[in-house]
């Protein structure tokens, strides 16, 4: 244990540095409380330290690895990569609503915002944070997250500059949806992104969150995401992450779903060495609705970890989370599901699952639904399976001719699909179609 801590304080001071580096140069261009922001989260970080598996919610998970590397932070003055390089990683319907960052730095040559209305912010949030929007990201800005709950999100605020502010006025509705893309050239060097969205009164926004690299070097990625959803609008979430082999991906979501609203999140995760994504969706008001799903493949050499917790508030909510994973090679992956619903939340409708299919007898998945209701007039429902592929249905494909792995990878196509369909944008579902195909060697034909 002593070497683990001695290399966990090592960390933080190494980060202390570099914190001192970059307060002295940002400090001068942000207004106080981003300041005082910032402090108050390394001090918290420095308190809480990276987690180990002695702590419950990182049991499964062991991010020694990931603290034995001094990730600093991205050069914002790297070259940026030519269009051509990025061509394949923008969404054909965000074309003229999308902002990219490299390495953690708005790249206004490779953004388009032609095709968004009226009224309707996309900037950097380092930008947003100097000008105009200043009160209403006082508001919301770490309103959700504090100044971190855990080392990783205590971590992004103290280094927080730059990332995505997106607002939508009340009664606006968005057609097209905003992707946010964050891409990675620099190796050795960590990239802190920092996501709020703000969708108002009766509104409609379709926001596609994108990770993905240039080269499969070592790096860290850092997100922190919140999102606020107002009474009676309607958001509709999409995280890709597609990092490459070398990359730690951890990262937050937050949501406050306001009255008769909703709040849809798809996760999708293909990539990186080591990635853990916790969701915390707040049902604060009557009527409130969110749909949680995801769908996760990893292979040899790679470690999936989501946390995700429903907080039932008020009354007559409800929420539902379908949560996918496909596992081959040596690899692990984690789920943790949690419901809670609050004395007050009467008549809460709350359902949850979590089905893994395991492609090898090396992988490994540790999975935990949980329902804490501390009220009883309440449906809720919970479960969770994991096994091989059905005997019955290979033995079925292959009676009628096919080959045994083209056949393995129908039936592995299939599980995943159901989290596919539930994507309404054609090419979001193109690209998550080739990239399962792709992880599963399949080539399938008309």
């Amino acid at each position: 244990m002593k070497p683990i801590m001695s290399q966990a304080i090592k960390e933080q001071s190494v980060y202390a540095g570099a914190f001192r580096e970059f307060a002295a140069l940002r400090d001068g261009d942000s207004p106080a409380w981003v300041s005082r922001l910032r402090e108050g989260a390394f001090v918290r970080f420095e308190e809480l330290g990276f987690p180990t598996t002695d702590d419950e919610d990182w049991k499964y998970t062991n991010v020694a690895p990931l603290t034995r590397r001094a990730f600093m932070p991205a050069d914002p003055a790297a070259v940026e990569p030519e269009p051509a390089a990025v061509e394949r990683f923008f969404s054909e319907e965000s074309r003229r609503s999308r902002l990219v960052f490299v390495d953690g730095t708005l790249s206004r040559a490779l953004s388009s915002l032609e095709a968004l209305p009226p009224g309707v912010v996309a900037e950097d949030l380092g930008v947003a944070l100097a000008g105009e929007h200043a009160a209403i990201l006082w508001e919301h800005l770490g309103r959700l997250t504090g100044e971190g709950g855990d080392a990783f999100s205590a971590l992004n605020t103290a280094f927080l500059s730059g990332g995505a502010f997106l607002r939508v006025p009340d009664g606006v509705s968005v057609e097209v949806p905003v992707q946010l893309l964050f891409l990675n050239t620099q190796g050795e060097r960590a990239a802190f992104p920092r996501v709020l969205v703000i969708a108002g009164r009766d509104s409609r926004l379709d926001v596609i969150e994108s990770y993905a690299s240039l080269g499969e070097a070592e790096y860290l990625t850092d997100a922190v995401v919140e999102v606020f959803v107002g009474e009676g609008a309607r958001v509709t979430h999409y995280k890709v992450q597609d990092e490459g082999a070398g990359a730690y991906h951890v990262a937050s979501t937050c949501a406050e779903v306001s009255r008769a609203a909703a709040y849809e999140l798809t996760t999708v995760t293909l990539g990186s060495q080591l990635s853990r994504h916790g969701i915390e969706v707040i049902l604060g008001s009557e009527g409130a609705e969110c749909r949680v799903d995801g769908l996760y493949i990893v292979g040899t050499g790679q470690h999936a970890d989501t946390h995700s917790l429903i907080d039932h508030r008020e009354p007559n909510c409800t929420s539902r989370q379908n949560y996918k994973g496909i596992l081959d090679g040596r690899s692990r992956a984690v789920f943790n599901g949690r419901v809670f619903v609050r004395e007050g939340a009467r008549q809460t409708d709350a359902e949850q699952s979590n089905k893994n299919l395991l492609l090898s007898p090396e992988a490994r998945v540790d999975t935990k639904p949980q329902l804490e209701i501390f009220n009883d007039d309440v449906k809720c429902s919970h479960g969770a399976t994991v096994g091989q592929l059905a005997e019955e249905e290979l033995f079925y494909l292959l009676s009628r001719g096919l080959h045994q792995d083209l056949a393995r990878n129908l039936l592995t196509y299939g599980f995943a699909e159901e989290i596919i369909e539930g994507v309404k944008h054609e090419s979001i579902r193109v690209q998550l179609d080739e990239a399962i195909l792709n992880r599963l060697h399949a080539r399938l034909e008309v």
